[in-house]
């Protein structure tokens, strides 16, 4: 009857002290969720996205998938025939390939002085031509080209001349082709590059079936190149 009595006089302090050891012991939380909080207030760092629509990346992306190969040519419409190109072996060749940005040689016989750039620039796709003299020198019409202006199609996308085209032609004396618009085309059999104005049109087609060996590297270009 002693020992009951005891147990029940001391019994609140042992509730009491339990409550207490409760509330001072620490929660531990779980160490993944620990991470994830803290991660959560880590800021992100990034660039800025590098946009495009699904026509041109359709476009893009076949071209690029043509990358490392070359293929013979032939003009198929001229109404202004060049001696530049008569009789001459034509060969485009799908020399570099980046996420952004294609480099497409375009070698008429022996001169190898022109290179096509078709890049990526989040508000569409822009056509340049790089022209370099023999000893790898900028010549003085190089970068002209012109960039897209609508959707266009998978197969096909079309370049009117861009602003500093338009001052270079003029600059060089040839206003007439601030009208220009480059075309190409891009079908599993065939690659079709086209120049059209009022009065002109000239074009190139490519036998995607039969690809051939690679030329040498275009004039200011290294020999050595990555395909990716």
């Amino acid at each position: 009857m002693k020992i009951s009595l005891t147990l029940l006089q001391i019994a609140p302090r042992l509730v009491a002290l339990g409550t207490l050891a409760l509330i001072m012991t620490p929660i531990l939380m779980p160490a993944t969720a620990f991470s994830a909080e803290k991660m959560a207030t880590v800021p992100i760092i990034q660039p800025a996205p590098l946009v495009s629509i699904a026509s041109h990346d359709s476009f893009f992306d076949s071209i690029r998938a043509l990358c490392g190969k070359a293929f013979a040519g032939k003009v198929t419409v001229d109404n202004q025939p060049t001696s530049s190109m008569t009789d001459k072996p034509l060969v485009m060749h799908v020399r570099r390939c980046k996420d952004d940005v294609l480099y497409i040689p375009f070698h008429v016989g022996e001169d190898a002085s022109r290179t096509w750039i078709i890049t990526k620039t989040g508000s569409g796709l822009s056509l340049k031509h790089d022209h370099r003299h023999k000893d790898g020198s900028y010549s003085e019409s190089t970068m002209y080209g012109g960039h897209t202006l609508d959707a266009g199609w998978p197969q096909v996308q079309s370049f009117p001349a861009d602003a500093y085209s338009k001052a270079l032609f003029a600059k060089s004396g040839i206003p007439q082709s601030s009208s220009n618009i480059w075309q190409m085309f891009i079908y599993p059999e065939t690659f079709t590059y086209r120049l059209i104005r009022e009065g002109r049109e000239f074009r190139v087609d490519f036998d995607l079936t039969q690809p051939i060996p690679v030329p040498a590297a275009p004039w200011g270009y290294a020999d050595s190149v990555s395909y990716t």
